[in-house]
This record gives structure tokens, C-alpha cells and sequence, in this order.
């Protein structure tokens, strides 16, 4: 059910903003969103900043995604002072409750070698992340709804591990087990590049045949991934839809018997990368109880409906010797081999898109909140792999994100909801799905 609404205007930052370089290149709408018991206008700054303090630490602040950080991880995607944006110390600055640290691997040969070495690398992150956890006072593996609460209500911090990227499953749905066995509760089949369980929203390109793979292989899930939605319905896991294709999306909704979230993804009509949402896939994520939480990556937040824009867009990529078409507008950097041009064209992209922003962040929350309503949206930075706008550039910053919601006129308890409320309630749907399921699987 929708609520009521006021409408809000904005506007894009143009300041810059780091993203992936060598120190790390880290529509304007009117949204609609919720009337707050007090209206902002009629506050002083230190009233609504204080007041903004005080729902956030009331709070459980939850980010629904982030990467687990190895010694292989670059540097571009780390801090300034080169340790992981979702350190235990950031954490505690940020009066974070939760994050859900993603196993995930990127794109690679879909040969057994290359699928093997996918394995490997995400049983890596997973002994990293329970180090981290162990190690840290005041961190805690958490693998319910209420192990998290719990964590909250003691003053700790709780790690909920993902998943993302079905080639360390070796081709083989009873992988699943393992990683649910070793605390994975959210799964995401896909990242770049389709895989031999689903479609990628973001095919991937062949360097030496200057070409990207076809645009659908599956027609959306293969039978392999209709099979693991049903295994992670079973398992009790969430099943997560980032990164998915379309037809894959709205495929794995309709067979999932829980609600779904997308993790790490934002709104397409507001910024038209096709690895962002489409109306159609927001209204069926929704009309089924899931939520989506939007992400803290520039390039993935930048308005383009801007004819001028995409224009300065093509020419910084043809300039660079990359194709103009993308699936967002840094695509295929890693493509440059002279480090010195590659840091060139990142800087030059970065200066025609502009920087991300709390503000416009808040916009895809604004744009989810007017169609679907305040119980399916959540934030998910991805932080470590790209995440990290001015005002919230790590997760020490996230009080920026309570203030900015405040200002624009959403109560503590929409905030509560935004923040952590609506993953808890998939999390638990998720849960009790499995336990009505006579093949329920009973891991620790």
C-alpha cells in the first residue's frame, strides 16, 4: 500500500567524487515520499541534525551488501587508508548493525579449471570473513533474523553472509549446501557475464575478438538456476536478483515461494543502466513482498537522460579506444592495457558524469517509495567493489544517509524500515518458507 506523499524536489552533484582509478575514481524527478510528524522546514539544522542522530542510533543500520576484502582485492576499491570500507572500526563509527558480506567472484573462464578456481576463490573469502568475525570484539556471524537482532541488542555487529556468482557452485545446485552449511544466507546467482545458471544483466566482452557475448544465452534462468532458486527457497537462504538479466529476474519471482531483494541495485528510469531495475521488475519485486536496496555506486545513480551528456559520454569512450555502446559508462576500463590512459579516461568519465551523492541516492529511494511504498526499499552499498559516494564514502559516513531521509521528510520509523526492517522481514519470510517445506534443511 502506497503512502501518503509530498513531492520533493532535487537535483544532481556535480562535485567529483572518487571512483576505481590508481587512488580510487571510489532528472532531476519529483519524486514522492512520506510525510514526517514534523515538518523540516520549520526545524533549525541543529534540530534536524540532532534529531537525525537520534533515529540512527536508535536504529538498526543494516547494509544489505558489501565484499569480503582479500590481499588480492586492488587497492582502488579500499579506503583511502587502504583497508576495507566495512572495517570494524568504520562499522563503529558508523553505528552500523549489521552488513552482509558477499562471497563473490567475479567473471572467468566457463571451462571445470576456471569454475574451480571461482571455488576457490570464494571459500578464501569466506575463511576471511569468519576471521574478521572472530577476531574482532564486538562482531558477530549471524545466520537468522533474530541472531541479528540479537547482536544489535547487545551492542555488537553482525556479519550475514552473501553470495554472488553462481561459477563457484562448479556447475553442481547441491554447492548450495555447502555454502548455507558455512553461514550463507543471500544468494545471487549472477555478476558480469552470464553463467551456466542464468543471464547477467551485463554480458560480458571478449577482448581479443573485440566483441560482447550474446545479449540472452537462457532466455533468463537456465535449468540449472530454476533448480537453485528452489534449493535456496529449501535451504531457507534469500534469493537475490542483482545482476540478474530481465527475463532472469522476473523468472526467479515468479518461482521463488519467498520474497526476493536485489541487494545492490537502483532505479533504471532515473538512471538508464542495464544493470538497474525497470519498472516492471520494482512493481514484482513488490507485488511479492521483497524489497530492493539501492546502491551507493556513482555510476549507477547518474541521470542520462541528458542528450549533451551521452554525447561527452561516447566521445570519452571512443577517445579511449573503447566501444560507445555500455552497460554503464566506466564499462570496459579494465580494457585500456597503458595505466596511464586507463587513469585518463576514468578521470575524464568521471568529469562528465559528475559525482554520486547522498541527495541523489535518496532520489531512487524517493522514486521506489512513490510507486511501490516504504516497505519495499533498502540500501545495499557495495562498498569494496566499487560503492562510495561523497557524503557516504564509507561505512562510517552512514549517518549522512539518516539525515539526508530527514530532510526529506521520512519519520523514524520509515527510516527504521529503510535501514533494516524490510531485509529482516524477507529474512524471516525466508526462514519460515523453509521450515514449512518438508525437505527443509537443518544447518546451524
Amino acid at each position: 500500500m502506497k503512502i501518503p506523499a509530498l513531492t520533493v524536489d532535487c537535483r544532481i552533484a556535480k562535485s567529483a567524487v572518487s571512483f576505481v582509478a590508481a587512488c580510487a575514481l571510489t532528472a532531476c524527478a519529483t519524486p514522492q515520499t512520506p510525510n514526517s510528524t514534523l515538518p523540516v522546514a520549520d526545524e533549525t539544522e541543529r534540530a534536524l541534525l540532532e534529531r537525525a542522530r537520534a533515529i540512527h542510533q536508535k536504529s538498526l543500520i543494516l547494509d544489505a551488501h558489501a565484499d569480503i576484502v582479500l590481499p588480492s582485492t586492488p587497492r582502488s576499491y579500499l579506503g583511502t587508508d587502504g583497508k576495507s570500507k566495512v572495517s570494524p572500526a568504520k562499522l563503529k563509527a558508523g553505528n552500523m548493525g549489521a552488513v552482509v558480506m558477499s562471497v563473490a567472484v567475479g567473471p572467468g573462464p566457463r571451462t571445470p579449471a576456471g569454475d574451480a578456481l571461482a571455488r576457490a576463490e570464494a571459500d578464501k573469502k569466506l575463511v576471511a570473513a569468519k576471521e574478521m568475525a572472530n577476531q574482532n570484539v564486538g562482531l558477530e556471524l549471524a545466520t537468522s533474523p533474530d541472531q541479528i537482532t540479537a547482536a544489535h541488542n547487545e551492542g555488537k555487529i553482525a556479519f550475514v553472509l552473501g553470495f554472488q556468482n553462481a561459477r563457484s557452485l562448479e556447475g553442481d545446485v547441491s554447492n548450495l549446501d555447502h555454502f548455507y552449511k558455512s553461514g550463507v544466507r543471500v544468494f545471487g546467482l549472477n555478476h558480469l557475464g552470464h553463467n551456466e545458471f542464468s543471464d547477467s544483466s551485463r554480458p560480458s566482452f571478449d577482448g581479443e575478438t573485440g566483441k560482447y557475448e550474446v545479449s540472452e544465452e537462457h532466455g533468463g534462468l537456465s535449468p540449472l538456476g530454476a533448480a537453485a532458486i528452489k534449493r535456496i527457497n529449501k535451504l531457507g537462504g534469500i534469493v537475490d536478483i542483482s545482476q540478474m538479466s530481465k527475463a532472469a529476474t522476473l523468472q526467479a519471482i515468479g518461482l521463488s515461494k519467498a520474497p526476493v531483494i536485489a541487494s545492490h541495485s537502483n532505479v533504471r528510469k532515473l538512471s538508464d543502466v542495464s544493470r538497474n531495475l525497470s519498472d516492471e521488475e520494482i512493481d514484482q519485486i513488490a507485488e511479492t513482498g521483497g524489497v530492493i536496496h539501492v546502491a551507493a555506486f556513482a555510476a549507477y545513480l547518474v541521470d542520462l537522460s541528458d542528450p549533451a551528456m551521452l554525447a561527452s559520454i561516447k566521445k570519452v569512450r571512443l577517445d579511449a579506444g573503447l566501444p560507445e555502446t555500455y552497460s554503464y559508462p566506466y564499462e570496459l576500463y579494465w580494457e585500456i592495457p597503458d595505466l596511464r590512459k586507463r587513469r585518463s579516461f576514468l578521470l575524464a568519465m568521471r568529469a562528465v558524469i559528475g559525482a554520486g551523492s547522498v541527495d541523489r541516492l535518496i532520489d531512487h529511494i524517493d522514486y521506489i517509495v512513490g510507486r511501490v511504498g516504504i516497505d519495499h526499499v533498502g540500501i545495499g552499498s557495495d562498498f569494496n567493489h566499487g560503492g562510495g559516494i561523497e557524503g557516504f564514502v564509507d561505512a562510517s559516513e552512514a549517518l549522512n544517509v539518516t539525515v539526508g531521509l530527514v530532510r526529506r521528510g521520512y519519520s523514524a520509523g520509515h527510516i527504521e524500515k529503510i535501514w533494516s526492517k524490510n531485509f529482516l522481514r524477507v529474512f524471516e519470510k525466508a526462514q519460515h518458507t523453509a521450515r514449512k517445506s518438508s525437505l527443509a534443511t537443518k544447518f546451524p
